[in-house]
């Protein structure tokens, strides 16, 4: 509805008698094949919005990645990423406090009626200006995107990291170039290997033959299984981060009665925040603490375990279903007449009204003041704002007035530290950010780096970041109790059975959580046996060999030790 229209509401839901109300018919001009034309063409758009949006987000990540880690020293790259990363979870952390604020707009700014409308930001009919947020964000976007035409092609190594190179290519020069002089000793099937490698030719291929040829490099690529096993636990907590991301405000101004401005605001001031700290963090705990492989791989399972544990109070925070008249003890999804009291069997209520009110005495909320029996409306100015009430009440004990608008939760207060435990569980998870990424960056040869990155984002993209909203916005939609229609349809959930909500939301969080566990538990146990293996070989080498790796760097690993 527009806001011209809000005062008539008041009016439109009351009690009236049966024979002396107008018909409550309601136009079918929404449902007409035009309207509808008109919303798929909207969706259209946002979805190459969204498209264009995922586009333009490729040269800082995959590509970003590969870049950074190329012309960075070994020592500093993680550090490099962990920035990265944290600057990049910084967008939608600012992106919640500027919904926060834009929420406290109605969304209709440019057609507000002189006198202003009588809804509140509480009232859960209200609608903020959701769009406003996106003009200021590509505002950002296209002026940000300025100093990127500025860029070199190549970045000049790090100082430090020339010199280590040197190093490396000194003692290594020997050995190549016997290897050169005795080509008998290299097998004719190791050598077209070394030069026909399906990942190697990938980047000097035409579009149409990298098509073709791209299943038998993604195949070449998966056949890693520290590779496959970290890619899949980024999956699972790629798909918690989009579950959470989207459906958190809504959680939480379901669950605790909360408006949607306060939700976006808390999730703006502590969830990104702390997942920054993890993320920088991580990057830190890899380079001072100079972690291989195994140590990388210890640090993500050591994180994901403690991000779990604190996981389990969620279940058990968390406020009652309101008590909703008709609704509330009903087993079917919607509201059948007879579920109604008997006392406003005389009035002629709207079958899709929604204008709830609350009874404050016993905290029990109708629909419309029509289910309450109301018959009357009373307007009490005050200084900053105008409360509604409803009277002559016939389905109120004792005829008490009703107040406009849902009942306050008597548990709201716990939303805090409900989102001080996402938070923190938030920061462990990220801890496992940056070594992931390691873990994958020094498990691929330098001119796979590219390719093994945009193959990993492929996957978290299609595996987790497209499905796991459908799959929690599924979950949620089996804990509605009330369903309103539009066209014959169902359209918006207007109660939830809030036990239900937080057991089955936080219950697919804890899901996604465990299936990261056990991956990186399985990369652990992968990188031990590698290492193992590796000092074992160490172990049976040539002293000859094992001064080599000596003289190579005291900060480089041997090859048989990587990934």
């Amino acid at each position: 509805k527009g806001p011209r229209d809000m005062p008539q509401d008041f009016k439109a839901s009351l009690c009236l008698p049966t024979t002396s109300a107008p018909a409550r018919t309601h136009s079918n001009g929404n449902c007409s094949s035009y309207t509808e034309t008109r919303h798929l063409s909207v969706v259209g758009i946002m979805f190459v919005a969204q498209t264009l949006l995922g586009v333009g987000g490729v040269p800082i990540q995959p590509f970003g990645i590969s870049y950074i880690d190329d012309f960075a020293h070994n020592s500093n790259s993680p550090l490099y990423l962990g920035i990265l990363f944290a600057v990049t979870m910084m967008g939608p952390g600012l992106a919640f406090g500027l919904g926060s604020l834009m929420l406290r707009l109605y969304v209709d700014i440019n057609q507000m009626p002189e006198g202003g409308i009588s809804l509140t930001i509480k009232d859960p009919r209200w609608v903020g200006a959701w769009w406003l947020g996106f003009l200021i964000a590509a505002g950002s976007v296209a002026l940000a995107a300025i100093p990127y035409f500025f860029f070199p092609k190549e970045m000049p190594k790090e100082k430090h990291e020339l010199q280590f190179r040197r190093k490396v290519l000194a003692v290594t020069d020997s050995p190549a170039r016997k290897d050169k002089d005795s080509p008998s000793k290299q097998s004719p099937g190791e050598s077209t290997k070394k030069q026909d490698g399906l990942v190697q030719i990938a980047p000097n291929l035409t579009v149409i033959q990298f098509i073709k040829v791209f299943p038998r490099v993604l195949l070449q690529t998966l056949r890693h299984p520290i590779f496959l096993l970290v890619v899949l636990s980024q999956v699972c907590l790629s798909s918690m981060a989009a579950g959470m991301a989207t459906f958190l405000p809504k959680f939480l101004e379901r669950q605790f009665s909360i408006t949607a401005s306060y939700a976006n605001l808390l999730i703006g001031c502590l969830s990104f925040p702390s997942v920054i700290v993890g993320i920088v963090v991580g990057g830190v705990l890899v380079k001072r603490l100079h972690l291989g492989p195994v140590g990388c791989g210890a640090l993500c399972l050591l994180g994901m375990l403690l991000c779990l544990f604190f996981s389990l109070p969620l279940f058990f925070i968390g406020c009652p279903s309101h008590q909703i008249a008709g609704i509330t003890h009903q087993t079917s999804a919607q509201p059948r007449p007879e579920l109604f009291p008997s006392c406003m069997e005389v009035c002629s209520c709207p079958s899709d009204g929604f204008n709830p009110v609350c009874d404050p005495s016993t905290r029990v909320e109708y629909i419309t003041p029509c289910h309450a029996g109301c018959s009357s409306q009373v307007v009490q100015d005050a200084l900053d704002k105008s409360q509604v009430f409803y009277t002559n009440c016939s389905c109120v004990a004792e005829g008490n007035p009703v107040m406009a608008g849902s009942c306050d939760s008597t548990c709201s207060h716990l939303v805090v530290p409900f989102l001080l435990l996402v938070s923190l569980g938030s920061a462990l998870a990220c801890l496992t950010h940056t070594p992931s990424f390691m873990l994958i960056l020094r498990g691929v040869k330098k001119e796979d780096k590219t390719l093994a990155v945009g193959i990993q984002f492929m996957f978290l993209r299609i595996l987790a970041w497209m499905p796991s909203p459908v799959i929690h916005g599924s979950a949620i939609d089996t804990t509605c109790v009330h369903w309103a229609l539009s066209c014959g349809r169902r359209a918006v959930c207007r109660y939830y059975n809030n036990d239900l909500l937080r057991n089955r939301f936080i219950g697919l969080q804890f899901f996604f959580k465990t299936g990261s566990v056990i991956c990186f538990a399985l990369v652990l146990a992968i990188l031990r046996q590698q290492d193992k293996e590796a000092r074992t070989k160490e172990s049976r080498s040539s002293p000859a060999v094992a001064q080599q790796l000596l003289v190579s760097g005291p900060g480089k690993k041997p090859e048989d030790s990587r990934v």
